[in-house]
C-alpha cells in the first residue's frame, strides 16, 4: 500500500499506518501520532471523557478537525 498523500503529489512511498479516522494510507511524513481525548458513554452519545488519552495515528485532516 501506498501513501495517498505522496500518491497525489506523483509519488510512490509505502504506506506504514492508516488514519484511525478515515483510513487512509499515511507514510512517516505524512502520520501524526498524537493522544487524543476518548469519551465513554453509550450510543448514541459519549456522556464523559475518559481518565486517560489514547495515542492514535491521525492524519493531517483528521488530527486538525479533533484538536
Amino acid at each position: 500500500m501506498h501513501c495517498y498523500v505522496c500518491a497525489q503529489k506523483g509519488k510512490e512511498t509505502v504506506a506504514i499506518a492508516t488514519c484511525i479516522v478515515c483510513g487512509m494510507a499515511l507514510c512517516q511524513e505524512h502520520l501524526i501520532r498524537s493522544d487524543i481525548d476518548m469519551w465513554e458513554g453509550g450510543y448514541p452519545v459519549p456522556r464523559q471523557k475518559a481518565k486517560k488519552k489514547l495515542p492514535r495515528i491521525l492524519c493531517h485532516e483528521c488530527y486538525s478537525a479533533l484538536t
